[in-house]
């Protein structure tokens, strides 16, 4: 298939090319890619195919829990309430799969760029109370929880004390997904 690139605005040179694969803890993905032939400009993503029940996992983390596994599907939320925070999936939202400390790292480098941003200093002093928090967690000198949510059941914390649960209808209703609907008039 053929369309337009939307940066060097030629015509009919941009491919998309997709293909079905099997991809561990995500099941069967349409993985697809846009290559502008003219410019280069490219584009990658990744799609889950197969629908799950929606599901929410919480568990209590601290330094002995940095390495569990968690898999994060570009539908999910993730919260630390203790520390208030919470990322939530965009348009662009990628799944991934990493560990407890990878995901205290992706929660710090996103308070130390606001930091880097912020002129107030009650923002600046709030920064850095929750980067103090996140090292504390991370050195066992704390504990928080970890709550992830995923309308889609994609995402999953791989550890015995995990809470699995699902997700309720009103608990659905208050997720964004990420993706972009449109409604019939």
């Amino acid at each position: 298939m053929k369309s337009d690139c939307p940066v060097c605005k030629v015509k009919g040179s941009m491919e998309l090319k997709t293909k079905i694969e099997e991809i561990p803890y995500f099941g069967e993905v349409m993985e697809s890619t846009v290559i502008c032939e003219e410019c280069g400009f490219k584009h990658s993503d990744v799609i889950c195919l197969e629908a799950k029940k929606p599901v929410k996992y919480t568990l209590k983390i601290g330094k002995d829990k940095m390495n569990k596994r968690v898999v994060k599907s570009q539908s999910s939320t993730i919260t630390i309430p203790e520390l208030g925070l919470k990322v939530e999936p965009g348009p662009q939202s990628q799944g991934f799969v990493s560990n407890i400390e990878g995901i205290l790292d992706r929660f710090k480098k996103a308070v130390e760029t606001a930091l880097s941003w912020s002129e107030d200093e009650e923002s600046k002093s709030n920064a850095n109370r929750i980067l103090e928090d996140l090292e504390e967690i991370r050195t066992g000198h704390k504990q928080a929880t970890l709550i992830l949510e995923d309308p889609f059941g994609h995402s999953l914390i791989e550890d015995k004390d995990a809470v699995k649960s699902e997700l309720s209808s009103d608990d659905m209703k208050e997720l964004k997904t990420g993706f972009i609907t449109f409604e019939k008039e």
